[in-house]
């Protein structure tokens, strides 16, 4: 196995919720020598130096500041969360069995989620002589399961079942004696008195190499943390250039991105704007340097139903990085975009495919479509091809989140340049 597909598989276990994607992610800049900013503290930025900053524990933004002048942004946009199913305040429904109170979080396939071991994990607001402090848990064991109703009692179950949420998947934790038993566990782990919490599910399922020769991965929560990754260890590996590489992993996006961490919000505009105020920098003149990739996988053609895709423009898995487009700016690829990120592919040595969504077949939209309301630059809406979207688990070729780190890289080195004729890759 390839060393840099070994660390995303290792990357997605350790992952089971958003809460912990974004503390890994800042694991890896830290290593990479970036220092913590504060947004409630006043920012010195340095030529040279290299900076993240954190809002609501699952959204990380990180930049370098160059050498020379900066000319411009030259930003990427991923997403932390994933469909899953969260636990609700007063969580626990006790009777002949304790079971947990939950809702959808995200538009998911419910049915995989059935019948396979899953935990929760997340954060818990903890009461200390000091405050309240925000930890991360997680349950690294067996621990719930959501049974199905047997066939003999659910003829329809093959037959298109609508599945109630309130009804057919609240997990099994255990017996009448199991009541209360699950925030004594939490509170042993958070080390204190729970005042408040976000908890969810996740599927207990590792990721793993498959395929007759290992070409594909399966995981859950590869959209996003696939190109979460990729795009981290492309704005890691990036050489050197005169514009400011800025890294942005928001939070919310399976909900409309309409949180304080997430890319409706101003976390973006306002991390530039006080960049450009550090460095005495015109935040408008920097803007129309600036370019922006926004990373969500996308839907590869599907092996058993390739009528469900757009024949012309139908990725396959293994085929390279996915370039996305839609009439009505639900990805934001034009032209102008199109033909720059296809420039730096070029220089990558990495191969484009295109998607469309079929003309009657509606599609969702991504961090693109949402960002351009508050930092308007050419954007190119990008991923990576994967089956089963939105599933507790999904697959995709293992090469191509390797492509998008190469791609990635070579896009954080470079500086766009705008002339009046078009643009200028260096």
């Amino acid at each position: 196995m390839d060393q840099r597909t070994e660390k995303l598989l290792t990357f997605l276990d350790a992952s089971p919720s958003v809460y912990h994607a974004a503390e890994n992610i800042v694991t890896e800049l830290k290593k990479a020598g970036y220092t913590r900013l504060y947004e409630e503290q006043p920012w010195a930025l340095a030529p040279g130096g290299k900076y993240y900053l954190t809002r609501g524990g699952s959204a990380v933004l990180a930049f370098r500041v160059p050498v020379g002048i900066p000319t411009g942004f030259m930003m990427s946009a991923s997403h932390s969360d994933r469909p899953t199913f969260k636990v609700k305040e007063n969580g626990e429904l006790t009777g002949t069995y304790t079971r947990l109170a939950t809702e959808k979080y995200g538009g998911m396939l419910i049915a995989p989620w059935l019948d396979r071991p899953l935990s929760v994990a997340g954060r818990v607001l903890v009461q200390t002589e000091t405050g309240v402090e925000s930890r991360l848990v997680n349950i690294d064991r067996d621990l719930l399961l959501i049974p199905n109703v047997a066939i003999h009692m659910n003829r329809q179950a093959n037959d298109g079942y609508k599945w109630n949420p309130a009804v057919d998947t609240l997990p099994l934790l255990g017996g009448k004696a199991a009541a209360g038993k699950l925030h004594t566990l939490l509170e042993e782990q958070a080390g204190g008195k729970i005042l408040g919490h976000d908890l969810y599910l996740y599927v207990r399922q590792k990721a793993s190499v498959w395929g007759i020769d290992g070409e594909y991965i399966c995981a859950p929560a590869l959209d996003d943390l696939e190109c979460a990754w990729s795009c981290t260890r492309g704005f890691l590996n990036a050489g050197a250039s005169d514009a400011i590489p800025v890294l942005c992993v928001f939070d919310s996006e399976e909900v409309g991105s309409n949180s304080v961490q997430g890319a409706a919000s101003m976390l973006l505009q306002s991390t530039l704007e006080r960049i450009c105020a550090a460095l005495g920098l015109q935040i408008g003149q920097m803007l129309a340097q600036s370019f922006m990739v926004s990373a969500d996988n996308a839907h590869a053609v599907h092996p058993n139903h390739p009528e469900l895709a757009d024949a012309a423009n139908a990725p396959v898995l293994g085929g390279g990085v996915v370039l996305k487009f839609n009439a009505s700016q639900r990805y934001t690829t034009d032209g102008v975009s199109a033909a720059l990120w296809r420039s730096v592919c070029m220089k990558a040595g990495v191969p484009v495919q295109t998607y469309c969504n079929r003309a009657d077949i509606p599609g969702g939209s991504t961090l693109g479509h949402i960002s351009l309301t508050h930092v308007s630059v050419p954007t190119a809406d990008i991923g990576l091809a994967q089956l089963a979207m939105h599933s507790a688990c999904e697959s995709a070729a293992a090469a191509d989140a390797i492509l998008l780190e190469e791609a990635m890289a070579v896009y954080y080195g470079s500086t766009l340049e705008v002339t009046e004729q078009g643009f200028c890759l260096k």
